[in-house]
């Protein structure tokens, strides 16, 4: 099952194409509930403290509400996270939470992560930027209204990097977390194939806005 979580954060609606599908699980974090309603969608379940909203979301009453104490040990967006997961979720899409609060914005980057180590496939998008996180893989990453291509090393020393169909191409490279180089690659055709032999990187897909 595919689940979408919309959480707070600024986003631009006409740079998200996707939308979700019948039968996929539709969740609001807190103030994200403004971002689904800003993309026209309807989510079945809002959890948080609702300090972003700043009042009990006002929903149809088919709408779960989910409310949590303010004074907890997760984000909004985590407790979302874990909801879709015991939902039984294997693909997430995070709308939002890219901006704004750098600590937020870190702190969701490693939900990518935490939901890889789970064999969860994940992405993160506000319309400016969608990233995902490999490990010792490889995928295929179709071009897009996303310019630009950047693989940001997770681990401190990433080998065997490649990347294929690109402007600046590398082939079985050694990215350093504390040196990031292959920033702002872009796809010359319809797609490039990006692998990793050991350790882990962020593939940030991005444009100016």
């Amino acid at each position: 099952m595919k689940a979408w979580i919309f959480t707070g954060g600024t986003i631009f609606p006409d740079n998200i194409p996707e939308r979700p599908e019948a039968g996929d699980l539709c969740i609001a974090a807190d103030s994200g509930l403004n971002n689904a309603r800003a993309l026209d969608v309807r989510v079945s379940v809002v959890v948080g403290d609702y300090d972003s909203l700043g009042h009990r979301p006002d929903v149809e009453s088919d709408v779960e509400v989910i409310t949590v104490p303010e004074e907890k040990d997760v984000t909004d967006t985590q407790l979302a996270v874990q909801l879709a997961l015991e939902r039984g979720a294997q693909w997430i899409n995070i709308i939002g939470g890219l901006d704004g609060r750098l600590d937020h914005t870190l702190s969701n980057l490693a939900i990518l992560e935490d939901l890889a180590l789970l064999g969860v496939h994940a992405t993160i998008a506000n319309g400016q930027s969608r990233a995902r996180y490999l490990k010792a893989t490889s995928t295929l990453l179709a071009r897009t209204k996303y310019r630009y291509v950047s693989l940001i090393a997770a681990d401190p020393v990433v080998k065997g990097v490649s990347i294929e169909g690109c402007k600046y191409p590398l082939t079985k490279a050694t990215l350093r977390r504390t040196h990031q180089y292959a920033v702002s690659n872009e796809i010359e055709g319809n797609c490039c194939l990006i692998s990793v032999r050991k350790g882990a990187i962020y593939v940030i897909e991005s444009r100016d806005i």
